[in-house]
């Protein structure tokens, strides 16, 4: 198992990624400045109003009402009834002169009120409930993750917004770099003392950066809408975010991340319950065969008891059933073997989720550390590019440099730049993403 003793050793690189944490606030351009949006703001509004938590919510109703149903079957089952039947032929006797006796009405009612009751199913009952039971850990665990990753997004969105308001303002810094080079590139040209191919280089410099920087707006403004879906913002509120990309790396031993992720993870705690309703499936089918004894009471009132077969008198009837399956068309077995095939799928995806979370934490573990890594070997690249920058700007200003050596060192330092950027970029988001894989609330 592979540690993060290496992250341990570079802690003096996060001397340098303070220097990166400088506070990035992204506002609405021509939109009055309100209080800032943070990230934990951000997130509670997402748990507030985001629609798909909303329906997981419900799905925890749902399991709740699903028990309850199952719960029934403990209690008896009392219905009511009226009927009217019309006979035709009756059972009639003739006495001759006595007259004629009629056995049986030819006009029947029956009103009741019947009770059943299962008083012995070998445990099917109880099976059902602990699996309607076993639904509900999964809604609560489904919502939960679901919470989760949303919040996760709202994690990416929302520094990938900083993170391409900083990009504009590179990109911008370098525009008004090239446009002061374009300036002394025209009075030189003008006097003779520089080409017409150098002002058209300067000039397409300017138009691929500004080419750049409309792509980013682009990408900005997408991100903006999906951070107002998820939070749901209104399109009219200005969207003001405050921010840092600081970075402070922690010791932790691997073996002790992939423990707590296997402990937190709630993708490997929802195999595990899909394992734990497998099994009960599995009980349940092979309670198929077994004999099921019921209880019937019932109480009404009833006409055709002699003497008066008009009459409507009361009667009770109470009794036991039965019912024992010999032969189901080998449904039973089916649903055995079905059962016990879906048991297996379960444990082997619980086998598979332990080995991706395992493998999540050892990856996250290497981004962060390499991430760090090149904080430094940022930092190093923007000093340099900047020093090549002043030089070679003296030295064109004097007639020491050509035009195409300004452009390119200039492009050299905004190259530096957002690769710095981006290296602070990676820092903070692998430093969630390896929370996410460890399981952890970051919120």
């Amino acid at each position: 198992m592979r540690t993060i003793k290496k992250i341990t050793r570079t802690a003096g690189i996060a001397a340098t990624a303070v220097m990166l944490a400088w506070p990035l606030t992204a506002t609405a351009a021509d939109a009055p400045v309100k209080t800032p949006l943070t990230l934990d703001r951000a997130i509670q509004l997402v748990r507030e109003n985001n629609p798909a938590l909303k329906a997981a919510a419900e799905e925890i109703s749902a399991a709740d009402a699903r028990i309850t149903q199952s719960r029934s079957a403990y209690f008896p089952q009392i219905s009511a009834s009226a009927g009217y039947t019309w006979l035709d032929t009756v059972s009639k006797i003739n006495f001759g002169n006595s007259g004629e006796v009629q056995f049986m009405p030819n006009d029947n009612y029956d009103a009741k009120v019947t009770a059943r009751a299962t008083l012995l199913d070998f445990g099917k009952r109880g099976t059902t409930v602990n699996l309607a039971q076993s639904g509900k850990k999964t809604a609560e665990q489904s919502l939960e993750l679901a919470r989760r990753e949303l919040s996760f997004q709202t994690v990416q969105l929302f520094y990938g917004i900083l993170f391409l308001h900083e990009t504009l303002r590179v990109e911008e810094k370098e525009i008004v770099a090239l446009n002061k080079a374009l300036d002394y590139t025209t009075k030189r040209y003008q006097a003779g003392a520089a080409t017409r191919f150098d002002v058209l280089s300067t000039e397409v410099r300017i138009a691929a950066a500004r080419n750049r920087t409309l792509d980013v707006e682009h990408e900005l403004r997408r991100s903006e809408l999906r951070l107002r879906r998820l939070t749901g913002m209104a399109g009219t509120l200005p969207l003001s975010l405050q921010g840092t990309f600081a970075f402070t790396p922690k010791a932790a031993a691997g073996s002790g991340l992939v423990a707590q992720a296997l402990g937190q993870r709630l993708e490997l705690q929802l195999s595990r319950e899909g394992e734990t309703a497998a099994k009960l499936h599995r009980s349940l089918a092979m309670k198929g065969g077994v004999p099921v004894v019921t209880g019937i009471l019932s109480w009404g009132v009833t006409n055709g008891y002699q003497p008066d077969i008009n009459e409507m008198r009361r009667n009770i009837a109470a009794g036991l059933h039965l019912e024992i399956p010999l032969f189901t068309g080998f449904r039973t077995s089916a649903e055995q073997q079905e059962s016990a095939a879906l048991m297996r799928a379960a444990t082997q995806r619980r086998i598979d989720t332990e080995e991706q979370v395992k493998n999540d934490v050892e990856e996250s573990l290497h981004a962060l550390q390499t991430a760090s890594e090149k904080i430094t070997t940022t930092q190093v690249q923007v000093e340099q590019a900047e020093l090549a920058a002043r030089h070679v700007r003296a030295r064109y200003e004097n007639g020491m440099a050509t035009a195409l050596d300004l452009l390119d060192t200039e492009a050299a330092l905004s190259q530096a730049e957002l690769a710095r950027l981006q290296a602070a970029y990676a820092c903070v988001m692998n430093s969630y993403i390896l929370k996410r894989a460890t399981g952890e609330v970051f919120w």
